[in-house]
C-alpha cells in the first residue's frame, strides 16, 4: 500500500532497508530530517490534510537491545563520559548505545526510547513528534509537541498527562 501511496508500481525496484536506514542517518546528521518534515506537513496544511478538529498525544516505549556494560562503564555513561576502553576498540563503541535508558513500568523493565507524538484526530497523521530516553516522563514533552496553530482544539491524552 506504501508503494501505491508513493506511486510505484509492484514490479518498480526499491531500495533496501539498509539504504534507507543510512538516508535517514545521513539527514539526522545533516540536521535537516526535522526541516524535511516541517515542509511536509506545510504541504499537507497547504492543502488542507489536517481536520484541525482535535489533537491526539501520546509516548511508545522504542526497546532497543540491553547493553552489557560493567558497573563503572554505566557511571561513566551517565556523565556523558566514553568509557577509554571502548574508545580503544572502535568495532565495539559502534555498537553501544549510550544515549537510551531503563524504564520500569508495571514491574517490568524496559531498555530503551520513547516517541511522543501527537496526531491529527481527523486525519491521523503525525504532525509533530519527540524522541527522548525511555526514562523521561511521558508529559514532560507535551510543551515541545503543542504548538500555537493547537489553540482552540481539544486535547486527548492518557493519564499520563494528568495535570499537564
Amino acid at each position: 500500500s506504501f508503494k501505491r501511496f508513493l506511486g510505484l508500481k509492484s514490479s518498480d525496484k526499491v531500495p533496501d532497508s539498509k539504504t534507507i536506514w543510512k538516508f535517514r542517518e545521513t539527514l539526522i546528521q545533516e540536521e535537516l530530517i526535522e526541516v524535511l518534515f516541517f515542509r511536509f506537513n506545510q504541504a499537507l496544511d497547504d492543502h488542507c490534510i489536517f481536520a484541525k478538529n482535535g489533537q491526539l498525544v501520546d509516548a511508545t516505549i522504542v526497546e532497543v537491545p540491553r547493553q552489557r556494560n560493567s558497573r563503572e562503564e554505566n557511571a561513566q555513561i551517565k556523565l556523558g563520559e566514553t568509557p577509554e576502553a571502548w574508545k580503544e576498540k572502535p568495532n565495539k563503541l559502534r555498537q553501544k548505545d549510550v544515549d537510551a535508558r531503563w524504564l520500569k513500568k508495571n514491574n517490568i523493565s524496559f531498555y530503551g526510547y520513547k516517541n511522543h507524538i501527537k496526531v491529527d484526530k481527523g486525519t491521523k497523521l503525525i504532525n509533530n513528534w519527540m524522541v527522548t530516553p525511555a526514562c523521561d516522563h511521558d508529559s514532560q514533552e507535551l510543551e515541545t509537541l503543542i504548538e500555537k496553530a493547537d489553540a482552540g482544539q481539544p486535547l486527548y491524552a492518557d493519564s499520563a498527562y494528568v495535570g499537564q
